[in-house]
């Protein structure tokens, strides 16, 4: 069974208020749900737009951002049940940080369904910033989301840079690993790009990519955010031959889609022309 997926470019805004964001927010699912989109993925952080709405002295402050942005996690958690059931598909909403006691936060992607149930993964692998300035912790559990189109996976940004967090996954059944990203460099956009290829390649399966985009100088979480969405695919029969099915224009604000077939991962499994995912366990009989 084929399905259109839709991952963002995402410009991080000013927000007046709540309302704005939400207007924000709906255009952008009501677009991709005209263009047949099932399961929609947004960027890492890209929450972080929503501190705009506290101040200068809260959105200049990553302490206080943490803190203020407990207040509209509710709303948070409303809007996207609200656009999953309305659009009847998933969504991935992106990354928020959400408060797991008194100044421990927790890097948290949220996955929205049709009926208006969501589950979360939680960020395994903390960045420098993440650690050294922004002190938030670290999840310790990997999940895998049934859907009606195959299971599904969450790698968030750095996550997808550590090889043996998508294998579990993927022997959990997962087909498609969606990758929320924010990184304000070229470099670090590359580092995460490369991981999701290097994932797609190794497992056999669907990776796709959601960064942030632009400037956003006021804010000290994402002021400047680099990055191109895109779907990757195994390297192998029946996908394209350098692994990228679709791939967004650099920096720009957009939707990304591709049409995907997560059954076509099993497909290659048994009858592509390497076995990459079978194969993965002589990497430790062979050297033993």
């Amino acid at each position: 069974m084929t399905v259109k997926i839709a991952t963002a470019q995402y410009d991080i805004s000013f927000l007046e208020d709540w309302s704005a964001y939400e207007q924000k927010i709906s255009r952008w699912a009501d677009e991709a749900a005209a263009q047949g989109a099932k399961i929609l993925l947004f960027p890492e952080y890209f929450s972080m737009e929503l501190a705009s709405l506290f101040g200068q002295q809260v959105y200049s402050s990553l302490t206080k951002q943490l803190l203020e942005m407990q207040s509209v996690h509710d709303e948070f958690i409303q809007l996207y049940q609200k656009l999953a059931q309305k659009h009847q598909c998933y969504i991935q909403s992106g990354t928020f940080p959400v408060a797991i006691s008194a100044s421990v936060y927790r890097n948290r992607a949220y996955f929205f369904m049709p009926d208006g149930q969501y589950d979360f993964q939680d960020k395994i692998m903390m960045t420098r910033f993440e650690n050294e300035q922004w002190l938030i912790e670290a999840g310790n559990e990997l999940k895998c989301f049934s859907t009606e189109f195959g299971k599904i996976a969450i790698n968030v940004c750095y996550d997808s840079e550590f090889p043996i967090l998508a294998r579990k996954q993927v022997e959990m059944g997962a087909n498609l690993i969606l990758v929320p990203s924010c990184t304000d460099t070229l470099a670090g956009y590359h580092r995460v790009r490369i991981g999701c290829q290097a994932r797609a390649l190794e497992n056999q399966c669907y990776v796709v990519q959601s960064p942030t985009v632009g400037q956003a100088p006021w804010s000290e979480a994402v002021d400047v955010n680099i990055g191109a969405a895109a779907v990757y695919t195994p390297v192998d029969r029946g996908f394209p031959d350098n692994g990228v099915l679709t791939i967004g224009e650099l920096n720009n604000t957009q939707w990304v889609f591709g049409e995907i077939d997560l059954a076509a991962c099993e497909t290659v499994r048994e009858q592509g022309q390497v076995f990459n995912y079978r194969d993965w366990p002589l990497q430790y009989t062979r050297l033993s």
